[in-house]
């Protein structure tokens, strides 16, 4: 049996449901020396500000139980080599390419936008306003629903009318259902829930913190139930967004669970430190998890962990065997 992998994430159809994540891959070229990344549904890029930006001290990167500890402090190019160099790369690979954006402004964010309206290869935006690595606490725009939504309303008046955009949201808020009310309110086509979870490690040796801008943003296996958490209470309030989840996924079996929580497609990304082939090794996982149990179309598993869409059919039920 063949499993139908395409997603439809509001208009943007990709061939597969397994993207990368941002800022764990770059714009692709190392994953692609291991594997063939057009495999994907898409790349989506590490997040890009206006100017290059040489990012935090180190040390910026500490392991954790289940996870990782990271400071980069939104290291990177700048948005004119991007375009001019890993764009063109990546349009040349025909790869499908969700470009994603971060500024401590909200005119940054206008101006990248504008900036990729006519970028090779670009099928949509992420609009990173949830990056817990700004010195500024106040610039963690996803934090407050208004301060998010008026980043959300500059993107979309300086977007193309049909290019799709995605906020993405973090999950240190009391209330994430607010802040993607807001965003969708302002213009918001899509949502990525989530980005990484703020912390701290402290060196039991030093007994000082292990990273030189003493918290940095959690990711990997550890913040799984926090993102399913969050996806399952957004779906439940907004049942027609398309969502993008991420968050410690690094099997087949957990891409299903957070399509079961209500992704539309998933982004793999911590888990390529400890193995690069993972966003392939997840897809293909996931498509064998899926024909085990008898399903012919991956979109037939989103949202089944809701009350409100029961088991009924014999291939539903098979997921709980």
């Amino acid at each position: 049996m063949k499993v139908n992998m395409a997603v439809d994430l509001g208009g943007l159809v990709l061939t597969n449901p397994v993207l990368t994540a941002s800022g764990c891959a770059a714009s692709g070229r190392e994953l692609d020396r291991i594997f063939d990344i057009t495999t994907l549904g898409a790349m989506i890029t590490k997040s890009i500000m206006l100017e290059p930006r040489q990012g935090r001290p180190t040390p910026r990167m500490a392991e954790t139980p289940s996870g990782m500890l990271n400071s980069i402090g939104l290291q990177g190019p700048g948005i004119d080599r991007f375009i001019n160099e890993d764009l063109v790369w990546l349009a040349e690979r025909g790869v499908p390419t969700i470009a994603s954006i971060a500024g401590t402004h909200v005119h940054e964010y206008a101006e990248l936008t504008r900036r990729l309206r006519s970028a090779p290869g670009v099928v949509a935006l992420e609009v990173n306003i949830s990056c817990p690595n700004h010195d500024d606490r106040d610039h963690v725009f996803a934090c407050y629903p208004e301060p998010a939504a008026k980043v959300i309303e500059a993107v979309r008046r300086s977007a193309p009318f049909d290019l799709p955009i995605f906020a993405k949201l973090s999950p240190d808020v009391t209330d994430i259902v607010e802040i993607a009310h807001a965003v969708v309110d302002a213009g918001a086509d899509g949502l990525t829930l989530i980005n990484t979870v703020l912390g701290l490690a402290i060196d039991p040796k030093t007994l000082r913190p292990v990273l030189s801008a003493v918290t940095g943003g959690l990711s990997g296996p550890a913040i799984r139930p926090i993102a399913l958490r969050c996806i399952h209470q957004v779906r439940a309030a907004l049942p027609k967004i398309p969502i993008i989840g991420v968050g410690g996924v690094t099997s087949g079996q957990d891409a299903l669970t957070f399509l079961a929580a209500g992704a539309n497609a998933i982004s793999v990304g911590t888990w390529v430190f400890s193995d690069p082939n993972a966003p392939a090794r997840v897809s293909q996982e996931l498509a064998q998890e899926l024909k085990a149990r008898g399903v012919s179309d991956v979109n037939e598993v989103v949202n089944l962990a809701h009350a409100e869409y029961p088991l009924e059919s014999d291939a539903v039920v098979s997921l709980n065997e």
